[in-house]
């Protein structure tokens, strides 16, 4: 029993890493998190890669030290590293995300048309930051600023603010409120305005 509590605690510091990548990504962007298999696979994945980047950081460490010495490198500078080097990564693979970093690239040299955001209807959002028309089961629209809109169609609510609603012929503006809150399974589908053209 002994050996096995040390080697499932050798595993634990060896794959703890790559769910923590995981752990941030999921956390900060809005992709759903997946199966509890998949995200097992992702974090093996993840964890290959920050061993590959420990390495090279322990390389770069010992090359460097030949002129500034500070200590040396233990298994604890190896635990540190994995772990420091697991939230940046996590970090950054979030903030390109979220930028359609490569895809946006990728798309205008023509290699691809797909885009880096869970699904299209988060990429229209994304894309096209501008005043929208919700189109509600009952015929009301409702015009105004998508402050907060949810990842998923039909799922979650929609935050519009500087909001208008008609309902037939009937106009109300809606200036007076900080916002509307509308949910999404009550939108049938979403107008984007074009963007005004400078002096129009």
């Amino acid at each position: 029993m002994p050996e096995l509590s040390k080697d499932f605690i050798a595993l634990l510091q060896y794959l703890v890493p790559g769910f923590i990548v995981a752990w941030v990504f999921f956390g900060i962007t809005a992709y759903a998190k997946p199966v509890q298999f998949e995200r097992v696979v992702q974090a093996l994945i993840y964890t290959v890669l920050i061993q590959a980047l420990v390495t090279l950081e322990k390389g770069m460490a010992l090359f460097f030290g030949q002129w500034i010495a500070m200590s040396s490198w233990t298994n604890a500078s190896d635990l540190l590293a994995s772990l420091v080097t697991a939230f940046v990564l996590g970090f950054a693979l979030s903030i390109a995300v979220h930028r359609d970093f490569p895809f946006r690239h990728l798309r205008m040299r023509g290699y691809t048309l797909r885009s880096g955001h869970p699904c299209h209807w988060y990429a229209a959002f994304s894309r096209h930051n501008r005043y929208v028309a919700l189109q509600l089961k009952d015929g009301t629209r409702v015009f105004g600023w998508p402050s907060c809109w949810p990842t998923q169609p039909g799922q979650g609510h929609f935050f519009i603010t500087s909001a208008a609603r008609t309902a037939g012929h009937d106009h109300q503006d809606l200036l007076h409120l900080e916002g509307i809150l509308i949910n999404a399974a009550d939108v049938v589908f979403v107008e984007f305005f074009k963007e005004e053209e400078p002096g129009s």
